[in-house]
């Protein structure tokens, strides 16, 4: 009857203090720009920031947030949706996707992170859902392909929320992995989909949705397909995609879609 009695309360304990630290860990705003372009992504490097949209994107001043450049999709350039972008050995790369048309094809676009010329383009084609965000980790990129339970397109076999995954690609991009999302985080990210995502510092991946102020931490699984939701952290976006800061470990940048800003947020927990 004690063991019993103490082995229950012992679960309890364990339980609210897991709670308790899923609560309390959050992301804490220290400054803003105005970034008018700021409506899908930011990207940041030691200089610079990158306010992603649609079709557009603006280099600014990472320390004064003076605008730098601009590049603007055309009729050599034709993309219409620009999703998330990482900074990596001096090149912006960008997810990118024909949403909503349909069937999905996505692609890799690449830009010089100086100049902001168009580089390079890898297309992925049609593959397994839009390609919203992209990640440099352990020798390869990490990519999320969404799918929404919210009617996009006249599509008769379009999926819902729950058919999302992230792909795991090698450096040639060929496919060597994947996983689902876990019911917890399905259930924030519906009727959208998992629109960014980042490995901070310590190795840890965040995901974020369309337009909650929330990061999700998620983990691979030891076995299965299903990645595990280790904790949510407020932060102070609105979903889409962001990026930590390379040069400055604990810094997150995000986007305020509304207030069409970038916002600059500090780990606390």
């Amino acid at each position: 009857m004690c063991v019993s009695f103490f082995l229950r309360s012992t679960v309890l304990l364990l339980l609210l203090l897991n709670f308790y630290s899923a609560q309390s860990a959050e992301f804490v705003e220290q400054r803003r720009y105005l970034a008018p372009e700021a409506t899908q992504a930011v990207a940041v490097n030691e200089k610079s920031f990158f306010a992603i949209g649609n079709q557009t994107i603006a280099q600014y001043d990472k320390h004064t947030g003076v605008r730098r450049r601009v590049w603007k999709a055309s009729l050599e350039f034709p993309l219409v949706h620009l999703n998330a972008g990482e900074v990596r050995d001096g090149k912006l790369y960008c997810a990118h996707s024909n949403f909503p048309v349909y069937p999905e094809a996505s692609s890799i676009e690449i830009f010089d992170a100086m100049s902001l010329e168009h580089v390079g383009s890898h297309s992925l084609g049609i593959f397994e859902g839009s390609l919203t965000w992209i990640a440099w980790r352990d020798g390869g990129w990490w990519a999320a392909f969404a799918h929404y339970s919210e009617q996009v397109n006249d599509n008769p076999h379009a999926r819902d929320t729950r058919w999302t995954s992230l792909v795991k690609f090698d450096q040639r991009w060929r496919r060597i992995g994947g996983w689902t999302f876990p019911a917890e985080v399905l259930a924030k990210l519906e009727p959208h989909s998992c629109s960014g995502g980042a490995w901070d510092s310590a190795g840890r991946l965040w995901c974020s949705g369309h337009d909650r102020g929330e990061l999700y931490q998620l983990a691979l699984p030891r076995a299965g397909s299903t990645l595990r939701l280790v904790r949510t952290a407020a932060a102070p976006i609105t979903g889409q995609a962001f990026m930590f800061d390379p040069s400055e470990p604990g810094l997150l940048w995000g986007i305020d879609r509304p207030e069409r800003s970038v916002i600059v947020a500090k780990w606390k927990e």
